[in-house]
């Protein structure tokens, strides 16, 4: 009998909770700063790791899934397990992907788009604004990218258009708004030229700790 890796991750999962007295006492909540350091080590893994950084940390935010449908499986008003996250995500993905499971045609990324947003509207007709499942929670420049991005969707102004922050107007900014404002326009100039703000930022963060490190280790006096 060939055993299912996925499905015995699972029943450990099962077995810890079961029998771990502080998995027991932990429920969604108390888990979230778990996730968020797993998924930040994974992003770590990808982008500045090796190989076998990045398959345990994926494994690590695997178990971070079975860990929060475990502790589904045990509510006593709205109860659903593994299964049905699985099979949901399925279904969901194969309704996003009619040109791959259905008549569709897409023979360009953009034309996959826009069948995935047309897809991803019909499932959330009840909600009423583009801002409807952004979560404030993303990281700040993440958040602006996103949000710079749903305000071209509606024509609302490019932060890029703003009179104040064009080009040789203040290049220095002089109070905390006017940052913010100086910030806003950057993120606005990475969309438009298909950059990640938030991993330009990370990159250039490491090159930094990298030089610190680097200065740290040199015996030189006055360092």
């Amino acid at each position: 009998m060939t055993t299912d890796p996925l499905r015995e991750a699972a029943d450990t999962m099962r077995a810890v909770r079961d029998r771990c007295v502080w998995t027991q006492q932990i429920d969604h909540r108390a888990l979230v700063p778990y996730l968020v350091e797993e998924s930040a080590e994974l992003i770590d893994a990808v982008e500045d790791g090796t190989r076998a950084d990045l398959r345990e940390e994926l494994g690590d935010l695997l178990w971070q899934v079975l860990f929060h449908s475990e502790i589904a499986s045990r509510d006593l008003d709205d109860p659903f397990d593994i299964d049905d996250v699985a099979r949901g995500l399925t279904e969901k993905m194969v309704r996003r992907h009619p040109h791959v499971f259905g008549d569709a045609v897409a023979t360009t990324p953009e034309e996959v788009l826009v069948h995935w947003n047309a897809a991803k509207a019909a499932e959330k007709r009840t909600r009423t604004s583009v801002l409807d499942g952004v979560s404030p929670h993303m990281p700040s420049l993440a958040l602006a990218q996103k949000l710079v991005g749903k305000a071209a969707s509606v024509s609302a102004p490019d932060p890029t258009s703003i009179p104040e922050l064009v080009e040789g107007s203040n290049p220095v900014p002089t109070s905390e708004a006017e940052l913010g404002d100086a910030l806003l326009a950057l993120v606005a100039a990475a969309r438009a030229n298909g950059w990640d703000a938030e991993r330009a930022l990370r990159e250039r963060l490491r090159s930094l700790e990298r030089s610190i490190r680097s200065a740290e280790a040199d015996p030189t006096p006055g360092r």
